[in-house]
């Protein structure tokens, strides 16, 4: 067997090649993060390797810098192996008391991790498609917060131009609402509007739920508005208005890539009453391959779920608590407990475990943590098992 260590950087990557025997086969030498440098990694491997020879190769996670190498060495069919690199660094400091930390150092000491450690999972072709399905999850995540800031902002200029508007309607944020705004941005353009032009605006963006009796209850509002003709203020409303249906348009794409992919999982995941297709691909995206997890406690533990005890020397027994770690996943974390709540408000059986931790004294959210703890275990069963959800009630 061969054990390769790469030490992975944004232009090159610095590599290392062993024998199970212990023997160098080819010291550190560095390669271009190019299709020129990959192939020369790949002859050194060739040239080092013997027909009989098991090959394995690893390299530290280091985000999007690791993307490309890791898609080369599996596309070639080589075993690799994705090493946290807090387990390198806890690795190499196992071997010396020496702080040392290079990029000749890191190469050597992946080497030596896949050689002694026989627990290593290697990297599959599912897991690095995977990335693809946590890349779209995350991005959504992203372009939603961003969204959101942006309905603040509507909120806050809207109190400044027309702040009688939120009364008379369900929410600001709705097609015809931003219909209005876009056409007509403040109280002053609203009570100077044409009443036919007014109505018809309403009536479009609504699909007719809106229309004259709507209209006339506008524009007498906006004539004895309060709000402030500021035409600045005006100007920043459309253009919110007009970054938001951008930003629709950009998530509902996004959406549609996830769901061809959740097409193509066929997870039973989505089986789990509240749990649906864009929630469940973060969180089957945040865990990865289900087989990298030995217990369901272990992926509690990875979205920083697990309870860690604080106890000082000068508490008694009874001074000790635990909290939640909060470490691990903050995405993972996020989409367990808002997968949680709507798994306990549609799933007769969570509902009624959540009932009862609360009926226990528990804290809202602590007992929530609970039945997310529950519904981690029942994701890992499903996944490995691959059958559907079945309720107990």
């Amino acid at each position: 067997m061969i054990c390769v260590g790469i030490d992975v950087a944004k232009d090159k990557h610095d590599c290392f090649i062993l024998s199970s025997e212990g023997e160098i086969l080819a010291d550190v030498f560095t390669i271009p993060n190019n299709a020129e440098g990959f192939d020369t990694l790949l002859h050194t491997i060739r040239r080092c390797a013997r027909p009989e020879d098991k090959i394995k190769v690893g390299l530290e996670a280091t985000g999007h810098y690791s993307y490309n190498i890791l898609g080369f060495l599996l596309n070639k069919g080589l075993p690799t192996f994705v090493i946290n690199p807090l387990h390198t660094n806890l690795y190499r400091k196992s071997l010396s008391l020496r702080k040392t930390k290079t990029d000749r150092v890191d190469a050597r000491t992946i080497a030596a991790m896949l050689m002694s450690d026989v627990d290593l999972k290697s990297y599959t072709d599912t897991a690095y498609h995977n990335e693809e399905l946590k890349s779209l999850t995350r991005y959504r995540f992203d372009k939603v917060r961003e969204r959101a800031k942006l309905k603040q902002s509507v909120s806050r200029l809207v109190t400044i131009l027309f702040p009688e508007l939120e009364k008379l309607v369900p929410t600001l944020h709705m097609a015809s609402v931003y219909a209005l705004l876009s056409e007509f941005p403040g109280a002053k353009q609203v009570a100077g509007a044409h009443l036919t032009h007014l109505k018809t605006v309403l009536s479009d963006a609504s699909k007719g739920r809106y229309g004259r009796d709507m209209a006339t209850t506008l524009r007498d509002t906006a004539r004895c508005s309060i709000g402030s003709v500021m035409p600045a203020k005006s100007l920043e409303l459309r253009h919110t208005i007009r970054l938001i249906r951008e930003l629709d348009a950009e998530i509902e794409d996004i959406e549609t890539a996830i769901q061809s992919i959740m097409y193509e999982i066929q997870s039973p995941i989505t089986t789990i009453p509240g749990i649906g297709v864009r929630m469940g691909a973060m969180i089957l995206a945040e865990i990865g391959d289900f087989s990298r997890f030995d217990s369901p406690d272990k992926i509690l533990a990875y979205a920083g779920m697990s309870p860690s005890t604080y106890q000082s020397g000068q508490l008694s027994r009874s001074g000790a608590y635990s909290h939640m770690e909060k470490r691990g996943s903050r995405y993972l974390r996020y989409a367990l407990y808002n997968a949680t709540k709507y798994v306990c408000l549609w799933d007769p059986t969570f509902a009624a475990y959540l009932s009862k931790k609360r009926a226990e004294g528990k804290h809202y959210n602590v007992a929530l943590s609970h039945a997310a703890k529950k519904l981690v275990r029942l994701i890992y069963a499903m996944e490995k098992s691959q059958q559907s959800y079945r309720s107990a009630a």
